[in-house]
């Protein structure tokens, strides 16, 4: 497979034809041709002109130019701490009902919403302690929906988009990890490196909201990788295992 080659190749381009992309990877035409009709994922990614040209729709750079268009929220980290609560809500359920996220709120939906910002505003007020103004830089999103399939959809709550890397947070409001929830955690993985590209690291992390001082390493299902699962409160601790700001 190299949907993420693939992907990169039309996502750094200003249009370019499956001829072109097959020829610049080295790929038989017949195989990009394949990636690009068959695949749900990337035709969500990216389109075709009427000159037969592909471009993506979300830029493989900062500022990611397009990411909106699958998020609920997005925007820098600097203008997410600049809103109130309830302004950064109404921005937020407009953005979900674009991207046809249902909304409703029977399973507390939007508690969730409130509860998964609250851990992030504390996690900046720590970063920018260590850190200063650079982390206002980075990029936010809240709600991202891509389209796994014909019929299925895939929903990672909160992007956090350094020089280098995209942090998927999977929060949940609970104080025990759940094998399932670390699978679930997990399985966003492979769709956001072909999205953002080879030059970005995607990160999982696990937060659970009702933790306390909590941070260790989950195995992922049967596999040999494992992923952080931390509470909100030590969110900040994981940052630091994958940035090393506190060896400066």
């Amino acid at each position: 497979m190299h949907d993420q080659e693939i992907c990169a190749a039309i996502c750094r381009s200003n249009g370019i034809r499956a001829k072109e992309i097959a020829v610049l990877l080295g790929l038989d035409r017949k195989e990009v041709n394949r990636t690009l009709y068959s695949s749900p994922l990337m035709r969500e990614l990216c389109y075709q002109d009427r000159e037969y040209c592909w471009h993506g729709i979300m830029k493989q750079e900062h500022p990611h130019t397009g990411l909106q268009e699958y998020a609920g929220y997005y925007s820098t980290v600097g203008e997410f701490l600049e809103l109130s609560e309830e302004a950064w809500m109404a921005r937020l359920q407009e953005g979900c009902v674009n991207i046809a996220r249902n909304l409703n709120d029977t399973r507390g939906l939007l508690h969730s919403f409130r509860d998964c910002r609250e851990t992030v505003v504390r996690l900046f007020s720590d970063l920018r302690t260590m850190l200063g103004e650079e982390c206002l830089e980075w990029e936010i999103a809240f709600e991202l929906r891509l389209k796994q399939s014909r019929y299925m959809r895939i929903y990672a709550d909160v992007l956090i988009i350094t020089e280098d890397r995209v942090f998927s947070l999977e929060f949940k409001m609970k104080d025990k990890t759940d094998p399932n929830e670390v699978r679930q955690a997990a399985k966003y993985c492979p769709y956001l490196e072909i999205m953002f590209g080879p030059d970005y690291e995607v990160i999982p992390i696990l937060v659970l909201t009702r933790g306390h001082e909590m941070f260790e390493f989950a195995q992922i299902g049967d596999a040999d990788a494992v992923l952080p699962v931390c509470s909100g409160d030590m969110l900040f601790n994981v940052f630091d295992e994958y940035l090393g700001f506190l060896e400066r």
